[in-house]
């Protein structure tokens, strides 16, 4: 029975969508049943697979509004299966935007990517969606499927700030909607070493969140930067370059620490009745 993660942050431009086409295609590179889940309007992680937006027949928005279900809609690029390291998709276009309006009058609004995802759970081993940057419903029909998320963000002080707002999002959608939800963990992603600011945030987020951040670093790298313009995830655009190499690295830590997923333990680190607070992380940026 697969796994359901979210990829999300809600500040844009931490390569959300280049962290999910990447693991999705090192996960499928190390004999991992994939499926991946592009719930963006903007369809980047869809054409960062090796496909179309403008030619799907169907796609989520399809899935969502139960005019079709995920094994009508997904497809697979042939550019992957070329390069070993294929996954389904379910891919999203311009008609996505359209869903959030459509979905607000709709029954059980927020739960309907769940159960579709439901149907097809038995044949994958990993369920990846892609979520857009804002808190919409749809971010919110991914985090209500999802057994955890997977946070990728840079070491940054303006990256810390985002990820208070978050974790408090999944602690209210973990108390009101999905009990199952957890953080599997932080990803540290266009990492700089030379950088002495990126250094100390990443210091400085072991020590808050501890095995929350996965040892895995994925490196800046202009590879990864140019495979989105080639429609392929870094994986199969450049396979031995050192962005690629993280991510493949990373899909066996994803596949190891699966193993020993046990629980909820997204919001045991602050009491029930208050939120979660970066405060005193933010503030020793600030000194």
């Amino acid at each position: 029975m697969a796994k359901i993660f979210c990829i999300a942050n809600q500040k844009g431009g931490v390569g959300k969508t280049t962290t999910s086409v990447n693991l999705a295609a090192g996960l499928a590179k190390v004999g991992q049943r994939v499926l991946m889940v592009d719930l963006d309007p903007q369809g980047n992680a869809t054409m960062g697979s090796g496909i179309d937006k403008r030619k799907l027949e169907l796609s989520v928005y399809d899935v969502l509004l139960e005019a079709a279900s995920i094994t009508e809609a997904r497809v697979r690029s042939d550019r992957l299966v070329e390069a070993g390291c294929s996954y389904d998709i379910l891919g999203a276009n311009r008609d996505l935007a359209g869903a959030e309006v459509e979905l607000v009058e709709l029954e059980h609004r927020e739960t309907r990517l769940k159960t579709a995802l439901s149907q097809v759970q038995a044949e994958y081993d990993f369920i990846l969606i892609d979520c857009p940057p804002a808190l919409s419903l749809l971010t919110l029909n991914g985090l209500c499927a999802a057994h955890g998320v997977i946070v990728p963000m840079q070491c940054e002080y303006f990256a810390l700030e985002g990820l208070s707002d978050l974790v408090n999002t999944i602690k209210q959608v973990h108390a009101n909607l999905n009990k199952d939800l957890e953080i599997i963990g932080l990803l540290r992603v266009m990492f700089d070493p030379r950088i002495t600011l990126q250094q100390q945030v990443s210091d400085q987020l072991k020590a808050h969140f501890g095995d929350k951040v996965f040892n895995t670093v994925i490196p800046r790298n202009v590879r990864l930067a140019e495979a989105p313009s080639y429609g392929l995830p870094g994986l199969a655009f450049d396979p031995s370059a050192r962005g690629s190499q993280s991510f493949v690295e990373f899909a066996n830590e994803m596949v190891e620490r699966l193993g020993t997923m046990k629980g909820v333990t997204a919001v045991r680190a602050t009491s029930a009745d208050r939120p979660v607070s970066l405060s005193g992380l933010l503030h020793k940026r600030e000194q």
